[in-house]
């Protein structure tokens, strides 16, 4: 009976470690909406708020297929620059990409998405539009990591922030 306890115990904790999550970064002071689209028939991720300056991490679940956007606090709902997400896919790896395609005229939603522990391969850039997001629909732009956690940047980092900002090399930050 212990040893189930414990095996169950251990499951859980593996379980936690091995989530599929998304740290949002909100880089200036508008509080954002994120909306989020499963692919048909994949269980519903629920929309964030996202206050201004502030992280907010989502998990996904397993082999979850999707994307989201932002549209600031106030404005319409209208869908921008995509994060796009596959987990769980093709060997094991998560794949993952910024698509301008939808709406290549916002500025002020996702800008950027990497691995958390690696900072690269690095999708999107900070002014659009940019060589290594999906400008086009034949666009070859789909990224891969086996890294479980992402990092969204969303948003427009000021000029005092990006000389501020000692988390990423300065690469990601003028890019």
């Amino acid at each position: 009976m212990q040893f189930t306890s414990a095996l169950f115990a251990a499951t859980a904790l593996f379980s936690l470690a091995s989530a599929n999550t998304v740290e949002f970064i909100n880089q200036d002071s508008t509080t954002r909406n994120i909306v989020f689209t499963a692919q048909e028939g994949l269980p519903v991720v629920e929309n964030i708020v996202l206050t201004g300056l502030s992280t907010a991490n989502v998990t996904f679940p397993d082999s979850w297929i999707g994307n989201w956007y932002s549209y600031n606090d106030g404005a319409v709902n209208v869908p921008g620059m995509l994060g796009e997400v596959r987990w769980n896919g093709f060997a094991g790896a998560n794949y993952f990409d910024v698509s301008a395609i939808v709406n290549p005229t916002d500025v002020e939603g996702v800008k950027m998405i990497f691995p958390k522990n690696s900072n690269e391969p690095l999708s999107g850039c900070q002014t659009f539009p940019c060589s290594n997001a999906y400008n086009q629909p034949n666009d070859i732009a789909t990224l891969s990591t086996t890294d479980d956690t992402l990092v969204c940047l969303v948003g427009t980092l000021s000029t005092s922030r990006r000389r501020s900002l000692a988390r990423m090399p300065r690469e990601f930050i003028e890019a």
